[in-house]
């Protein structure tokens, strides 16, 4: 038995694996990585009914991979998220992940291989967080945002500013003019879109295109991103869990 955790800035992804099939925990960060991650890896060892000397390697990723001191090992983000991803969706050949904190783009070779990557990690524009903002401008969970759309009933509210702050004021201030907050919402899923479109317009090809991260719960992103890229983009219901599952797989390699 081994372990992938992914400690992300806004969620630690953990995941079992024993060759033959996987298990699921997400817990929300907080303030303490570390605490969090023992307290769902107890969990775990508790509805799995083994002991933590079961655990023959545990394998980290993720932004607070460096506060978990209990890893056997730590891997980069891209490596994890292309591994669990060519896991996910066997020949995928790019993966779109929008965390918490940045946005991701990875083109992938053979066997899970990190072919190329660009990373936006300097802006929060495009990523879970800009998100966050928005939803509290508008008095929602940032849950409810991809219900909340309309679909295309509702015609999307442009969104110009590309920066957080810059954005968060334009929509108080359509809010203020009496906008629809269903045309806001649209406008900021295709604003997100728009802009991880853009980043990973230097990969070419129309091979299968999975969306993974946090971010890829929400149905309206997905549907932008397909508007935006004029090509499928698939999400798997495992997608939030794609860096865990690659730790978990390396792991598995390690031992």
């Amino acid at each position: 038995m081994v372990a992938g955790i992914d400690a992300g800035s806004t969620a630690v992804k953990l995941v079992f694996f024993d060759g033959q099939q996987m298990g699921f925990w997400q817990r929300p960060t907080g303030w303490s990585p570390a605490e969090v991650t023992l307290q769902m890896l107890g969990q775990a060892l508790r509805e799995w009914n083994i002991s933590r000397e079961d655990l023959r390697h545990i394998c980290g990723t993720g932004y607070g991979r460096v506060n978990l001191p209990f890893l056997n090992t730590t891997v980069t983000e891209i490596a994890c998220h292309c591994r669990g991803a060519a896991c996910l969706r066997p020949g995928v050949e790019l993966v779109i992940d929008i965390g918490g904190q940045d946005a991701k783009g990875i083109q992938v070779g053979p066997k899970g291989r990190v072919l190329d990557f660009v990373m936006n990690d300097k802006c929060a524009a495009g990523t879970g967080r800009f998100l966050s903002v928005m939803a509290h401008a508008l008095g929602l969970d940032v849950s409810e945002l991809g219900t909340y759309a309309g679909g295309d009933a509702v015609p999307p509210q442009p969104i110009n500013a590309m920066c957080t702050v810059f954005a968060e004021s334009e929509v108080i201030g359509l809010i203020h003019r009496g906008v629809d907050r269903k045309a806001i919402v649209s406008g900021l899923h295709h604003s997100v879109a728009r802009r991880v479109a853009a980043m990973v317009a230097r990969f070419d090809g129309d091979g299968p295109l999975l969306f993974t991260g946090g971010v890829s719960r929400n149905e309206a992103i997905r549907l932008a991103l397909e508007k935006e890229l004029k090509r499928p983009v698939e999400v798997n219901e495992h997608s939030p869990y794609a860096g865990a599952i690659g730790a978990a797989l390396i792991a598995w390699e390690k031992v």
